[in-house]
């Protein structure tokens, strides 16, 4: 049973920062690309970000490129988002996805597993 729970959501102003975590269970972690995504009301998802299996390739939407980072944990099979200089913009629900074949490259065309994601606000 492959599993990816997030957690780390919650309420911050903008200009603020939160941290994300998604914990990954029952599959060779390792193994597979991770990536976040985020849908926000009335919004069609997007993809935020992607990291390769072995950490040394990331691929960044426009939209967030220099205030998120994405980091892996392969050891703890944790993937964390560090979200910086947060704005309203960034209100959604945010979702980790994994994959073994769909590449960073692509990763907005889909991917294969997916967490229940957990709620971002930015708002003052």
């Amino acid at each position: 049973q492959l599993q990816l729970v997030e957690s780390g959501g919650g309420f911050v102003q903008p200009g603020g920062s939160l941290r994300l975590s998604c914990v990954a269970s029952g599959f060779l972690f390792n193994y597979y690309n991770i990536a976040w995504f985020r849908q926000a009301p009335g919004k069609e998802r997007e993809g935020v970000v992607c990291i390769s299996m072995s950490g040394g390739y990331t691929n960044y939407a426009a939209s967030v490129k220099g205030r998120f980072t994405i980091s892996r944990d392969n050891a703890k099979n944790t993937v964390n988002l560090q979200m910086n200089s947060l704005k309203p913009e960034d209100t959604a629900i945010y979702y980790c996805a994994a994959s073994r074949y769909r590449a960073c490259e692509s990763y907005q065309l889909g991917m294969d597993y997916w967490g229940k994601g957990t709620l971002v606000t930015v708002s003052s």
